[in-house]
């Protein structure tokens, strides 16, 4: 090894102990045997041994007939040679992302320790840990928490792409306010077609935390027909605007607990009752909006 970087050896021949980081910025030329046993980001960091200077460089992939080759490994092959460009890195990883599959993390189904808390509170643990590592000062915002006992996720059958679905996650987490949220349910809408069950929980989910963070509040519970939002500080001009368009609501001073009640019964669909609960919060904040004005 030492004798090819004095340049006392035109040729060198490794294992896939090559792609472990090495800058040998003369070396030109790569040719890699059987590269069809080898995964998509190994072969990526392979190839990247090459080009490392000023001078064109070439790489060059072996593997039998085409014939005799796995679907997975024809995919891999492809990707590779599709992108060569500058900056590609991040398009390789999502394929390789779809190629191998992100587990259930996203899915109805999880293992692990993310079955023990939920996907919400992995999340917010994620986001504490790295809060803490990059050195945040003071407590971060606690996110609302809601309890609705509904399916939230995006199902397979609807959308089949892995690296998709976390985008699609992403942009929901990313999402501003509720107009935004709106409008990227219509964008998945014209993409996927209309959005089933689960997923207009999932976006129901994420409006209801939207909808309560603007009230201050921490907890949001839809059960059966029954909406419970706290803690709430309301005076009482507050509460008797929010009694004039929301008649069934109740304002508890000691608890600090709004608590309505739905039109629709216990057994109805779980998702009209997210639907009628967000309608509810909508109302309130409403009623605050006029009482501040």
């Amino acid at each position: 090894m030492l004798a090819f970087l004095r340049g006392d050896y035109d040729v060198l021949v490794s294992t896939t102990i090559i792609e472990s980081g090495l800058d040998i910025p003369q070396a030109n030329t790569l040719v890699v045997e059987r590269a069809d046993t080898l995964g998509l980001s190994q072969l990526y960091q392979i190839r990247g041994r090459v080009g490392r200077s000023d001078v064109t460089a070439h790489s060059y992939l072996f593997y039998p007939d085409r014939r005799e080759l796995s679907e997975e490994a024809r995919h891999r092959l492809s990707t590779l040679a599709d992108y060569t460009e500058l900056g590609s890195g991040y398009r390789i990883a999502m394929r390789d992302l779809e190629l191998r599959g992100a587990g259930n993390l996203l899915g109805d189904e999880q293992s692990g320790h993310v079955a023990a808390v939920g996907f919400e509170l992995y999340c917010e643990l994620l986001a504490e840990a790295v809060a803490e590592l990059q050195g945040a000062t003071g407590p971060p915002p606690r996110p609302v928490r809601v309890d609705a006992q509904v399916d939230a996720y995006i199902p397979a059958s609807y959308v089949s792409l892995e690296a998709v679905k976390i985008d699609l996650h992403r942009r929901l987490a990313l999402s501003g306010s509720v107009s935004d949220l709106r409008e990227l349910r219509a964008e998945v809408a014209d993409r996927f077609g209309p959005l089933p069950e689960p997923v207009e929980n999932l976006f129901g989910i994420h409006e209801a935390r939207m909808l309560a963070g603007e009230l201050g509040a921490e907890v949001v519970v839809v059960r059966g027909a029954k909406l419970k939002v706290s803690p709430l500080r309301m005076d009482s001009a507050q509460v008797r605007e929010m009694k004039q368009r929301v008649p069934q609501a109740i304002y508890s001073v000691a608890a600090r607990e709004v608590s309505s009640k739905l039109e629709l019964q216990p057994n109805s669909n779980r998702r009209a009752n997210m639907r009628e609960g967000l309608e509810v919060l909508a109302a309130i904040i409403e009623s605050r909006r006029q009482t501040a004005a």
